[in-house]
């Protein structure tokens, strides 16, 4: 836990980036995150946004790109990663009508691809779970074991967000303990313990947080990743609620 920085999934900014971008970056460091997850650019240059990064001392953790993008020009978002100085691009989303066994199929046969050619250009390709990959398909399996278990662990890497697994029904520390090795990020979140189960600022919730971060070392977690979907609170409150509750949890473990 002690040597794994800690980034924020720039989503859950969205609504301050899209008025300023580098105000928000700005407070994101101010608020002592080590890194950013980014979810779009809104509208710079990788250029420009390095420029931006290496100004406020935060580093690229990784990039959220839709899979249509990486269909269409994943030589164009590898070139970007390279140079926003990030090792990690991830599939982040399916839309409903991409969900059917068949599509499946396809998206597993695209990522191992995809997977190969970033790993050729020195970027690792990850996937990002919700809690609907956890249907099981025809085979029994659970559609998120099949798009790890039938691609090359070399070729695609896990982004295991511990609320959609929570969800689902499942343990998130045993997921990550089943593809350790595999986890370089891994999305810190917290779920209320009501019948909502609404997203939660971290510590503030019924997720087993401290099971995860204690094996965080051991799985070989390169990034621990804040998100918030949604808050009741402002964004920027939110995020620092969840950052205040890590600092405490690095002086603990």
């Amino acid at each position: 836990m002690i040597n794994i920085p800690v980034a924020v999934q720039m989503f859950t900014l969205r609504d301050e980036c899209e008025k300023d971008f580098a105000g928000t970056l700005k407070k994101v460091a101010d608020l002592g995150f080590d890194g950013v997850e980014f979810a779009g650019y809104y509208g710079l240059t990788a250029i420009e946004v390095k420029a931006l990064l290496d100004e406020l001392g935060l580093k690229a953790a990784a990039s959220h790109v839709p899979l249509e993008e990486l269909e269409s020009n994943l030589a164009g978002v590898i070139e970007d990663q390279k140079i926003l100085g990030s090792n990690y691009v991830v599939c982040p989303y399916l839309t409903p009508e991409r969900r059917s066994e068949n599509d499946y199929k396809a998206l597993i046969a695209f990522l191992e691809r995809a997977g190969e050619e970033c790993r050729r250009e020195g970027i690792t390709l990850c996937y990002h779970n919700h809690d609907f990959e956890l249907k099981r398909l025809s085979d029994g399996r659970m559609a998120l074991e099949a798009i790890f278990n039938d691609t090359n662990t070399d070729n695609l890497k896990t982004e295991l967000d511990v609320y959609w697994l929570t969800k689902a029904g499942e343990e998130p520390v045993e997921w990550v303990k089943r593809y350790q090795n595999r986890t370089p990020l891994i999305h810190l979140k917290d779920m209320t313990t009501d019948e909502e189960q609404f997203f939660a600022e971290l510590g503030t919730g019924g997720v087993d947080l401290e099971a995860i971060l204690h094996i965080g070392e051991e799985a070989d977690v390169q990034w621990w990743v804040v998100e918030q979907d949604v808050s009741r609170r402002t964004p920027f409150e939110s995020i620092e609620i969840s950052m205040n509750y890590l600092k405490e949890k690095y002086r603990n473990l």
